[in-house]
């Protein structure tokens, strides 16, 4: 069976990752790609690495031109998803790559972001634990008719995180993370710090001091992973490469565990999973390493003279971190097989 899709945002970064992956997915078909001011140009005239998609117009964001699909994704700035999924049937399979439907607490949304909460809907990290039992966040998705795709900070820090939180070996308290992002995470928007010549040659950190809008949605994934309330020092740092997650997460360990029990805890959790793989000790990843990939990588070491386990984790912001959770979610929501249409290799030099 094929799945006709749209793809609502498709002159996007994430739009366009979308249709990367899509366009060689062996159960999608991409029928309709929307947009705002792009409305009535060809796809191609903004995506032009799309060339097996050049047949396609985009046409205007609205519930009318996205209905009637087996799929929609929405890859829309947040407070527009919701507007328009709430008219889209209740059968179709949404999944939205923007922030709208990834809280739970209205109180979190009203804190960092403002605006109309539209609820929560079924979480697309899944390899996130989520359960005391080791339960997985993939047992949320099977069946699920609406998606809400992470923030790819967030399921960096999280799955980075998650697995000492679940064995017990590391504290939720004073946890901290710094990160070294590509600019395409922000989108296309024309802003003066995403230009070439603020970012090229220099690294600068932004929405320091806990303002992160990812905040909320890393402590709610740590609190199901095992925490109760944790605490978290979250900076990222705007570095010069265009896609890219380089996650450094500390976290004190607990007394009396071993590098050896910190290793098998992270091997432990991710020893089936097909994306997530834990590197051998003494070995860290680079972003160049996942460039291109649904893969994460992770390396874990025991600092034992600071007393804090020290995990650095690649992921590709835009694969991975977006349109790859999105469309490894909707092949569990779907029943088809989770890895269909998703690479694991990723592009070098």
């Amino acid at each position: 069976m094929t799945f006709s899709v749209a793809v609502a945002g498709a002159s996007g970064y994430a739009g366009g990752e979308l249709l990367r992956i899509l366009a060689d997915h062996p159960d999608f078909e991409v029928r309709t790609v929307t947009a705002h001011q792009n409305a009535g140009h060809p796809l191609v005239a903004h995506q032009p690495h799309l060339r097996s998609l050049a047949h396609l117009t985009l046409t205007e964001s609205t519930a009318e031109n996205l209905s009637g699909h087996d799929v929609v994704f929405l890859a829309l700035p947040h407070g527009k998803s919701g507007e328009i999924a709430a008219q889209l049937p209740s059968d179709t399979l949404v999944v939205d790559c923007g922030a709208d439907h990834r809280l739970e607490d209205p109180a979190d949304w009203a804190a960092f972001y403002g605006g109309e909460h539209h609820g929560s809907w079924a979480y697309g990290v899944p390899e996130l634990i989520i359960g005391a039992d080791g339960t997985k966040q993939r047992s949320s998705l099977a069946g699920a008719t609406r998606i809400a795709a992470p923030g790819c900070n967030a399921s960096a820090v999280s799955l980075a995180l998650a697995p000492g939180l679940h064995a017990g070996v590391i504290d939720e308290r004073d946890i901290v993370s710094v990160l070294a992002v590509g600019p395409s995470g922000a989108g296309k928007s024309l802003k003066t710090m995403y230009l070439a010549s603020e970012i090229l040659g220099s690294a600068n950190p932004y929405a320091v001091g806990g303002s992160h809008r990812h905040i909320p949605e890393i402590q709610q994934n740590l609190r199901k992973a095992g925490a109760t309330a944790p605490t978290l020092s979250f900076t990222p740092v705007l570095v010069p490469m265009s896609r890219g997650i380089l996650a450094t997460s500390t976290a004190r360990v607990k007394p009396g565990v071993t590098a050896a029990q910190v290793q098998e805890a992270w091997e432990a959790a991710y020893a089936d999973e097909p994306f997530v793989h834990v590197l051998p000790a003494g070995t860290v990843p680079r972003t160049a390493d996942v460039l291109g990939a649904n893969t994460v990588l992770i390396g874990v070491a025991l600092d034992e003279a600071a007393g804090r386990v020290v995990t650095v984790l690649a992921i590709d912001n835009l694969y991975k971190g977006t349109a790859g959770a999105a469309i490894q979610s909707a092949n569990i929501a779907l029943g088809l097989a989770e890895t269909t249409g998703l690479s694991v290799n990723g592009v070098a030099p």
